[in-house]
Protein backbone atom coordinates (compact mmCIF):
# COMPACT_ATOMS: atom_id res chain seq x y z
CA UNK A 1 0.00 0.00 0.00
CA UNK A 2 1.64 3.54 -0.91
CA UNK A 3 1.46 6.35 1.45
CA UNK A 4 1.43 10.10 0.11
CA UNK A 5 2.02 12.58 3.76
CA UNK A 6 1.19 10.22 5.63
CA UNK A 7 -2.16 8.79 3.78
CA UNK A 8 -2.76 5.96 2.54
CA UNK A 9 -3.50 5.51 -1.30
CA UNK A 10 -7.52 4.68 -0.26
CA UNK A 11 -7.72 7.97 1.72
CA UNK A 12 -5.86 10.09 -0.93
CA UNK A 13 -8.28 9.23 -3.91
CA UNK A 14 -10.88 9.24 -1.32
CA UNK A 15 -10.13 12.63 -0.70
CA UNK A 16 -10.14 13.36 -4.40
CA UNK A 17 -13.25 11.99 -5.12
CA UNK A 18 -14.73 14.32 -2.59
CA UNK A 19 -12.48 17.53 -3.50
CA UNK A 20 -14.39 20.81 -3.81
CA UNK A 21 -12.38 20.87 -7.26
CA UNK A 22 -13.86 17.60 -8.22
CA UNK A 23 -17.14 19.24 -6.73
CA UNK A 24 -16.93 22.38 -8.99
CA UNK A 25 -15.88 20.40 -12.16
CA UNK A 26 -19.30 17.91 -11.42
CA UNK A 27 -21.22 20.92 -10.98
CA UNK A 28 -20.15 23.00 -13.87
CA UNK A 29 -20.48 19.82 -16.27
CA UNK A 30 -23.84 19.32 -15.19
CA UNK A 31 -24.80 22.47 -15.99
CA UNK A 32 -23.41 22.43 -19.31
CA UNK A 33 -25.27 19.39 -20.17
CA UNK A 34 -29.12 21.38 -18.96
CA UNK A 35 -27.95 24.35 -21.07
CA UNK A 36 -27.03 22.36 -23.49
CA UNK A 37 -30.38 20.43 -23.26
CA UNK A 38 -32.13 23.72 -23.17
CA UNK A 39 -30.96 24.95 -26.31
CA UNK A 40 -31.78 21.45 -28.35
CA UNK A 41 -35.24 21.71 -27.36
CA UNK A 42 -35.60 25.70 -28.22
CA UNK A 43 -34.43 24.79 -31.51
CA UNK A 44 -36.59 21.45 -31.97
CA UNK A 45 -39.60 24.11 -31.51
CA UNK A 46 -38.21 26.86 -33.89
CA UNK A 47 -37.47 23.83 -36.95
CA UNK A 48 -40.44 21.83 -36.01
CA UNK A 49 -42.23 25.38 -37.10
CA UNK A 50 -40.13 26.72 -39.55
CA UNK A 51 -38.06 24.04 -40.88
CA UNK A 52 -34.67 24.26 -41.50
CA UNK A 53 -34.24 27.39 -44.09
CA UNK A 54 -37.26 29.15 -42.26
CA UNK A 55 -35.19 28.59 -38.84
CA UNK A 56 -32.95 31.75 -37.69
CA UNK A 57 -30.39 31.21 -35.22
CA UNK A 58 -31.73 34.63 -33.22
CA UNK A 59 -35.24 33.24 -32.95
CA UNK A 60 -33.78 29.70 -31.66
CA UNK A 61 -31.99 31.59 -28.84
CA UNK A 62 -34.92 33.27 -27.93
CA UNK A 63 -37.20 30.31 -28.01
CA UNK A 64 -34.22 28.41 -25.32
CA UNK A 65 -34.28 31.22 -23.28
CA UNK A 66 -30.10 31.90 -24.18
CA UNK A 67 -28.54 35.01 -25.74
CA UNK A 68 -27.03 34.68 -29.22
CA UNK A 69 -23.28 34.64 -28.09
CA UNK A 70 -24.25 31.23 -25.43
CA UNK A 71 -25.90 29.69 -28.28
CA UNK A 72 -22.56 29.96 -30.70
CA UNK A 73 -20.55 28.78 -27.68
CA UNK A 74 -22.29 25.18 -28.20
CA UNK A 75 -23.02 25.31 -31.54
CA UNK A 76 -21.40 27.32 -33.92
CA UNK A 77 -23.95 27.71 -36.90
CA UNK A 78 -27.04 26.81 -37.51
CA UNK A 79 -26.15 23.35 -39.72
CA UNK A 80 -24.40 21.95 -36.59
CA UNK A 81 -27.06 22.35 -34.31
CA UNK A 82 -29.67 20.98 -36.25
CA UNK A 83 -27.29 18.15 -37.22
CA UNK A 84 -27.11 17.49 -33.42
CA UNK A 85 -30.97 17.79 -32.47
CA UNK A 86 -32.00 15.00 -35.54
CA UNK A 87 -29.14 13.04 -34.35
CA UNK A 88 -30.47 12.96 -30.79
CA UNK A 89 -33.68 12.19 -31.62
CA UNK A 90 -33.42 9.42 -33.79
CA UNK A 91 -30.40 7.78 -32.22
CA UNK A 92 -32.74 7.59 -28.96
CA UNK A 93 -35.60 6.49 -30.50
CA UNK A 94 -33.58 3.68 -31.52
CA UNK A 95 -31.75 3.22 -28.72
CA UNK A 96 -35.38 2.55 -27.00
CA UNK A 97 -36.73 0.22 -29.37
CA UNK A 98 -34.16 -2.14 -30.40
CA UNK A 99 -33.33 -3.15 -26.85
CA UNK A 100 -33.84 -7.00 -27.83
CA UNK A 101 -32.42 -9.69 -25.19
CA UNK A 102 -30.91 -12.41 -27.86
CA UNK A 103 -31.26 -15.39 -25.33
CA UNK A 104 -34.92 -14.71 -24.98
CA UNK A 105 -36.45 -18.00 -26.69
CA UNK A 106 -39.89 -16.40 -27.61
CA UNK A 107 -38.92 -14.96 -31.02
CA UNK A 108 -42.89 -14.16 -31.55
CA UNK A 109 -43.39 -12.75 -28.62
CA UNK A 110 -40.00 -10.41 -28.81
CA UNK A 111 -41.39 -9.61 -32.49
CA UNK A 112 -44.46 -8.86 -31.48
CA UNK A 113 -43.63 -6.55 -29.00
CA UNK A 114 -40.68 -4.48 -31.28
CA UNK A 115 -43.78 -4.42 -34.35
CA UNK A 116 -46.15 -2.62 -32.23
CA UNK A 117 -43.68 -0.06 -30.40
CA UNK A 118 -42.18 0.26 -33.85
CA UNK A 119 -45.31 1.45 -35.15
CA UNK A 120 -46.73 3.26 -32.15
CA UNK A 121 -43.23 5.75 -32.15
CA UNK A 122 -43.32 6.25 -36.29
CA UNK A 123 -47.06 7.12 -36.76
CA UNK A 124 -46.31 10.14 -33.35
CA UNK A 125 -47.06 13.13 -35.51
CA UNK A 126 -43.40 14.70 -34.32
CA UNK A 127 -41.59 11.83 -35.38
CA UNK A 128 -43.17 12.29 -39.14
CA UNK A 129 -42.82 16.24 -38.78
CA UNK A 130 -38.93 15.44 -37.96
CA UNK A 131 -38.28 13.04 -41.02
CA UNK A 132 -40.01 15.54 -42.91
CA UNK A 133 -37.36 18.09 -41.47
CA UNK A 134 -34.61 15.93 -42.95
CA UNK A 135 -35.90 15.69 -46.15
CA UNK A 136 -36.14 19.30 -46.80
CA UNK A 137 -33.07 19.73 -45.64
CA UNK A 138 -30.97 16.95 -47.23
CA UNK A 139 -31.26 18.10 -50.95
CA UNK A 140 -28.71 21.18 -49.76
CA UNK A 141 -26.89 19.14 -46.94
CA UNK A 142 -26.84 15.77 -47.67
CA UNK A 143 -24.75 14.89 -44.69
CA UNK A 144 -27.97 15.37 -42.76
CA UNK A 145 -29.49 12.70 -44.18
CA UNK A 146 -26.80 10.37 -44.19
CA UNK A 147 -26.01 11.23 -40.41
CA UNK A 148 -29.55 10.88 -39.70
CA UNK A 149 -30.37 7.10 -41.30
CA UNK A 150 -27.09 5.81 -40.16
CA UNK A 151 -28.17 7.02 -36.88
CA UNK A 152 -31.42 5.41 -36.82
CA UNK A 153 -33.07 3.15 -39.55
CA UNK A 154 -29.62 1.22 -39.97
CA UNK A 155 -28.84 1.08 -36.59
CA UNK A 156 -32.33 -0.38 -35.61
CA UNK A 157 -31.65 -2.87 -37.92
CA UNK A 158 -27.78 -3.88 -36.94
CA UNK A 159 -29.75 -4.31 -33.99
CA UNK A 160 -32.53 -6.66 -35.42
CA UNK A 161 -30.08 -8.45 -37.08
CA UNK A 162 -28.08 -8.86 -34.34
CA UNK A 163 -30.98 -10.90 -32.61
CA UNK A 164 -32.14 -12.72 -35.39
CA UNK A 165 -28.71 -14.31 -35.70
CA UNK A 166 -29.04 -15.22 -32.38
CA UNK A 167 -32.20 -17.08 -33.08
CA UNK A 168 -30.70 -18.53 -36.60
CA UNK A 169 -27.63 -19.94 -34.37
CA UNK A 170 -30.23 -21.40 -31.47
CA UNK A 171 -32.38 -23.29 -34.38
CA UNK A 172 -35.54 -21.25 -33.76
CA UNK A 173 -35.13 -19.60 -37.33
CA UNK A 174 -33.68 -20.95 -40.65
CA UNK A 175 -31.16 -19.38 -42.04
CA UNK A 176 -30.45 -16.26 -43.81
CA UNK A 177 -29.69 -13.00 -44.92
CA UNK A 178 -30.05 -11.15 -41.74
CA UNK A 179 -29.85 -8.05 -42.39
CA UNK A 180 -32.07 -8.68 -45.67
CA UNK A 181 -34.42 -10.08 -42.65
CA UNK A 182 -34.56 -6.92 -40.28
CA UNK A 183 -35.64 -5.12 -43.01
CA UNK A 184 -38.60 -7.19 -44.64
CA UNK A 185 -39.84 -7.22 -40.54
CA UNK A 186 -39.75 -3.57 -40.47
CA UNK A 187 -41.44 -2.79 -43.76
CA UNK A 188 -43.63 -5.70 -43.15
CA UNK A 189 -45.21 -4.08 -40.15
CA UNK A 190 -45.44 -0.38 -41.45
CA UNK A 191 -46.23 -1.88 -44.93
CA UNK A 192 -46.59 1.80 -46.69
CA UNK A 193 -48.00 3.23 -43.16
CA UNK A 194 -44.79 5.86 -43.11
CA UNK A 195 -45.39 6.64 -47.05
CA UNK A 196 -49.06 7.75 -46.21
CA UNK A 197 -47.98 9.86 -42.98
CA UNK A 198 -44.88 11.86 -44.88
CA UNK A 199 -47.78 12.54 -47.64
CA UNK A 200 -50.56 13.62 -44.98
CA UNK A 201 -52.97 11.17 -46.83
CA UNK A 202 -55.40 9.23 -45.22
CA UNK A 203 -55.68 10.97 -41.86
CA UNK A 204 -54.60 10.21 -38.54
CA UNK A 205 -53.60 6.47 -37.80
CA UNK A 206 -55.97 4.73 -35.46
CA UNK A 207 -54.23 2.63 -32.76
CA UNK A 208 -56.71 -0.21 -33.38
CA UNK A 209 -54.65 -0.33 -36.83
CA UNK A 210 -51.66 -1.27 -35.20
CA UNK A 211 -52.64 -4.88 -33.64
CA UNK A 212 -53.51 -6.31 -37.44
CA UNK A 213 -50.66 -5.07 -39.12
CA UNK A 214 -47.73 -6.43 -37.16
CA UNK A 215 -50.15 -9.92 -37.34
CA UNK A 216 -50.23 -9.83 -40.41
CA UNK A 217 -45.95 -8.91 -40.80
CA UNK A 218 -45.27 -11.69 -38.52
CA UNK A 219 -47.38 -14.34 -40.73
CA UNK A 220 -45.41 -13.82 -43.93
CA UNK A 221 -42.39 -13.14 -41.61
CA UNK A 222 -42.61 -16.77 -39.98
CA UNK A 223 -43.72 -18.03 -43.54
CA UNK A 224 -40.16 -16.71 -45.04
CA UNK A 225 -37.94 -17.00 -42.22
CA UNK A 226 -39.42 -19.73 -39.58
CA UNK A 227 -37.82 -22.68 -38.31
CA UNK A 228 -37.75 -25.42 -41.32
CA UNK A 229 -39.66 -28.64 -40.01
Amino acid sequence: MTERFGQSEEEVVAGAAGSPTLDRTSARHAAETDKRRQILDGARSVFMASGFDGASMGEIAKAAGVSKGTLYVYFDSKEALFEALTLEEKRGLAEALFQLDADDPDVRGVLTRLGQSYLVHMIRPDHVAIIRMVIGATEKFPRFGQAFYEAGPAQGVTRLAAYLDRQIAAGRLRKADTELAAKHFLHLCQAGLLTRLLFAAGGPVKEAEIGPRVTEAMRVFFAAYGPEE
